[in-house]
């Protein structure tokens, strides 16, 4: 799944980010954090406008959580936990967003766009609850804004840093392989060694 999102993402560009962001946001298991810093990722590489590609992913995260709002208002739990099951939605996510929703009324709505899982549903909750559609949205996109931001300036510093970073991960990479390797020769001798008996 995560190689397919990133190979989707440098396929397509922004159009990628932008519809993979609007179903992360409808409840469907892309996750951002890996969509976003791929963005990131690009764009240090000069295949992105990394501001392009952060205030796509807000929009799109508008985008999908009206949808789900609207979902959620016209048709409520039973198409939510019925055909919604097919695309990951359980009973138990709903809760964790009610329970969150609940408890902080519309700023869930602003904080919980920065914490996963709860950040993917609480647009539902939001709905059922038929709460103000302008500010629902207003709360939304300024919760979504410094999330993608984050999750593609993440990308895009370590994409700008690889050539600084990537020989100490390769020479741990081949440290650990040789230790590995050894503890398997280690293991293999000491089972050849031929074992002593009762004279």
């Amino acid at each position: 799944m995560t190689a397919a999102l990133s190979n989707f993402v440098a396929a397509y560009g922004l159009v990628a980010v932008f519809v993979l962001m609007v179903f992360e946001s409808c409840g469907f298991p892309f996750p951002s954090e890996v969509i976003m810093p791929t963005a990131g990722l690009l764009a240090a590489t000069g295949h992105l406008n990394l501001y392009a590609a952060i205030l796509a992913g807000a929009l799109a995260n508008l985008v999908g959580s009206l949808i789900a709002y609207g979902v959620a208002a016209r048709f409520g739990e039973p198409l939510l936990l019925g055909p919604g099951r097919y695309i990951g939605i359980r009973r138990h996510h709903l809760e964790l967003a009610d329970g969150w929703f609940r408890r902080w009324g519309l700023w869930a709505v602003f904080i919980g766009r920065v914490l996963p899982v709860i950040r993917t549903y609480i647009s539902f909750p939001a709905g059922l609850a038929h709460i103000d559609l302008a500010r629902f949205s207003i709360l939304t996109f300024a919760g979504a804004l410094p999330w993608c931001a984050f999750l593609a300036l993440i990308g895009y510093v370590l994409g700008r840093n690889y050539d600084r970073i990537s020989r100490p991960i390769e020479t741990a990479a081949v440290a650990l392989a040789a230790l590995v390797a050894l503890v398997v020769i280690v293991w293999y001798l000491r089972g050849r060694e031929p074992r002593g008996g009762k004279a």
